[in-house]
């Protein structure tokens, strides 16, 4: 397995939340870098603190999984 590298901005988080689709992408797990870049760049990321999975879903994030999508919505905040 080849773990993915981290956006600079999100170096130090391995959950990376799109507020757009409520979807939660593990860093360490997950493989498409465009799908990553699309969320840095559109600046809709979101980290957790704590950083574990069990606190994206807290704040009603989904994990991904591939081949799965959703529709872009504005971000609220």
């Amino acid at each position: 397995m080849t773990v993915m590298e981290r956006p600079i901005r999100f170096e130090h988080s391995r959950y990376l939340g799109d507020k757009r689709t409520q979807l939660v992408y593990d860093l360490d797990e997950w493989d498409d870098a465009e799908v990553i870049d699309d969320i840095v760049a559109a600046e809709v990321g979101a980290s957790f603190g704590p950083d574990t999975l069990a606190e994206a879903r807290n704040r009603g994030y989904t994990l991904a999984t591939p081949g799965r999508t959703r529709i872009k919505r504005k971000p609220r905040a």
